[in-house]
């Protein structure tokens, strides 16, 4: 995997590490990032159309009440 060098700033790297309980910058940071992806890919599969889910009506179509 490719690797890249950022710039941060100190107490945000710190209190990154006190948030995540690690004792490393670079894997506080890294999981983060990773959280932060996961998190777009639960709400992409959360928000995503499913097919056949029939609580959801079909274009064109209106709840009848």
């Amino acid at each position: 995997m490719a690797k890249v060098n950022i710039a941060l700033d100190a107490e945000l790297v710190v209190e990154v590490m006190v948030l995540a309980g690690v004792g490393d910058p670079r894997d506080a940071v890294e999981l983060v990032v990773r959280d932060y992806i996961e998190r777009g890919h639960r709400t992409e599969a959360r928000v995503a159309p499913r097919e056949g889910d029939p609580r959801r009506p079909e274009p064109g179509q209106r709840e009848q009440g």
